[in-house]
């Protein structure tokens, strides 16, 4: 016992401090952190320093890294808005698996092997990597662009497609397929699908609430990831997969006003769990084999991804997309999934393929995953270079963000922390001047209240990382901190000028003394709350003692002016402002 837990404790460390040494160092080449897991990986492995053998074992909790991701994504969402590209998700989607299957079973027929085989093989290399495609757009902040909503679709279609595809493989090795029970199974989808999402838009709020009343954040994360996992097994009862269970669980949130705090909470275990999933691939490769037939290996993964990105272009273009957006979509989306690995494993134990062959095939898969983000790298670069878009070509649907963006696009909005009287006020005025901002507050009933009227509030700690994150901190304009507890606020200043030096912040204070603190702590500009209260009701009594308003503006304006100017000098100086007492 104590010897197998010694070993599983060696495979963590090891697993770690690859991570830790490996990872960064990519990202200083700007090779990007998946490639830094993949190396990681095939050092770790058994082909490597031979760490880590049992390979299988540590694969079936890295399943969860993709799991977690689907999850992400599903919960930045509107359903409304999804429902809104089902002919982008359907048309491009179901044209790219099947035409660019047709072109591999030709070529698969070309080659002497059965129809059966070929079928197999076709279907299995035409779905791309769900995991490492949006893992890719979200290191290069792409998510929310065209390039990112037209290779979501894409990306979705073939998850939708993994059922039928794995019912068919099983078919064709011989097993027994039950057309009425087939009907059944996806009845059954549907009504769960359909089930599911009326829970999260009617009851899964109540519930969050009294999660959330009870004050215990353990339980509250808690309710997070049983809700993904449950959901997600619910999904793999019926047929489907767990990824796309784990999609639909965030498709239940994504109007949740605590779906910010969620995103934040279950964060963390996707990042590690995904790194991880990384590395098992890399520790999957079979490099002796690869040695043995590397020729063949790598003009099979070129020959591959150069169908697969001319055929997604060639749609890409029909389907009226520029050509720069259909170059960086077709390529991103070149390389082959983790769905391979799972069907050609199946056709080999079932003896429908034969063993070298699934693991060449395995073998190109890999590599294909390897050369993705070089490609991608260089087209990038290719194209700021040599491409200008021509002004005459981008559509409408480019530029407005109404009609057809599925992921809820933030870009260019002020993030407002705290919702309280100061907040509410800041809030209504934002409303008033149509300017998009998002808001983020701890208290339930005033977030309800808040929301109740329309105000766009979400639950969520604002001093926590995550919750910026969440909340694409990074592509707003500015931050506002109006939280009314001293602690929250110098904790919250630190955090976002050392994530977003180049974000202003503007910031409520207590008195001149914390204005400097703020100031100091690199805050952009300080409002103190008791200043403004006294120089309102002085003008009042000035105007009231027969002060013309001319000479009162210009006493208030010289006083605000004084009070606010080089005021961390005269703080430590000891200075006093004008009039003011000293303390």
């Amino acid at each position: 016992m104590e010897i197998t837990q010694s070993h599983y404790l060696i495979d963590i460390l090891a697993l770690l401090l690859a991570t830790v040494i490996i990872v960064p160092i990519f990202h200083k080449l700007r090779l990007g952190a998946i490639l830094g897991y993949l190396t990681a990986g095939a050092i770790l492995g058994p082909w490597g320093l031979g760490i880590i053998t049992e390979v299988e074992e540590v694969s079936h909790l890295a399943e969860f890294g993709v799991i977690f991701l689907l999850f992400i994504l599903g919960i930045e969402l509107n359903p409304t808005k999804l429902w809104q590209m089902r002919q982008l998700v359907i048309g491009l989607g179901l044209s790219q698996v099947l035409i660019t299957a047709a072109v591999i079973f030709s070529f698969c027929l070309l080659l002497g092997l059965t129809a059966k085989i070929s079928v197999v093989i076709a279907f299995g290399l035409s779905l791309s990597s769900t995991a490492f495609c949006l893992n890719l757009l979200e290191e290069r902040g792409g998510i929310s662009t065209e390039m990112g909503k037209m290779s979501f679709a894409i990306l979705l279609l073939q998850d939708i497609a993994v059922v039928p595809l794995l019912a068919l493989t099983a078919m064709l090795a011989g097993g027994d397929i039950d057309a009425s029970d087939s009907g059944l199974n996806i009845l059954y989808a549907i009504m769960a699908i359909t089930t599911l999402l009326l829970i999260g838009r009617y009851l899964l709020n109540p519930v969050l609430d009294k999660i959330v009343a009870s004050q215990d954040p353990e339980v509250f994360i808690a309710v997070a990831v049983l809700l993904v996992l449950s959901v997600a097994w619910a999904m793999q009862s019926i047929g489907l997969s767990m990824a796309l269970g784990a999609f639909i669980a965030g498709l239940m949130l994504a109007e949740s006003h605590y779906r910010h705090q969620i995103e934040a909470d279950i964060l963390p275990f996707r990042g590690i769990l995904l790194g991880l999933f990384f590395m098992t691939i890399g520790m999957g490769v079979d490099f002796g084999l690869l040695w043995e037939n590397l020729s063949d290996i790598i003009l099979l993964t070129l020959a591959l991804m150069t169908t697969k990105a001319s055929v997604i272009y060639l749609l890409s273009r029909l389907n009226g997309t520029r050509h720069d957006i259909s170059v960086q979509s077709s390529l991103l989306l070149s390389q082959s999934g983790e769905f391979g690995f799972v069907m050609f494993g199946f056709a080999a134990n079932s003896g429908l393929l034969e063993t070298h062959i699934s693991q060449s095939l395995i073998l190109v898969i890999t590599l294909s995953m390897v050369f993705t983000p070089f490609i991608v790298k260089i087209s990038n670069t290719l194209l700021l270079k040599f491409n200008t878009p021509d002004p005459s070509n981008i559509s409408d649907s480019d530029n407005d963000a109404s009609g057809n963006v599925f992921i809820e696009n933030s870009d260019g909005h002020v993030i407002l922390a705290g919702f309280g009287r100061v907040g509410a006020r800041i809030g209504a005025l934002l409303n008033a001047a149509n300017v998009n901002y998002i808001a983020i507050d701890m208290d339930q009933k005033r977030i309800k209240a808040a929301r109740a009227q329309g105000f766009p509030v979400f639950y969520g700690d604002a001093s926590n990382a995550n919750i910026l994150r969440s909340a694409r901190a990074e592509h707003a304009k500015m931050i506002v901190i109006a939280l009314d507890n001293l602690k929250n606020i110098n904790h919250i200043i630190p955090l976002i000028r050392k994530s977003y030096p180049n974000t202003p912040i503007h910031a409520r204070a207590i008195d001149r003394q914390h204005c400097a603190e703020l100031i100091s702590q690199g805050v952009t500009s300080t409002v103190s709350e008791t200043l403004e209260v006294s120089l309102r009701l002085t003008e009042e009594i000035l105007l009231g003692s027969g002060i013309s308003r001319k000479e009162t503006e210009q006493v208030i304006n010289e006083f605000r002016e004084d009070y606010y100017s080089d005021v961390v000098q005269k703080i430590t100086g000891n200075k006093v402002v004008m009039g003011e007492l000293s303390h």
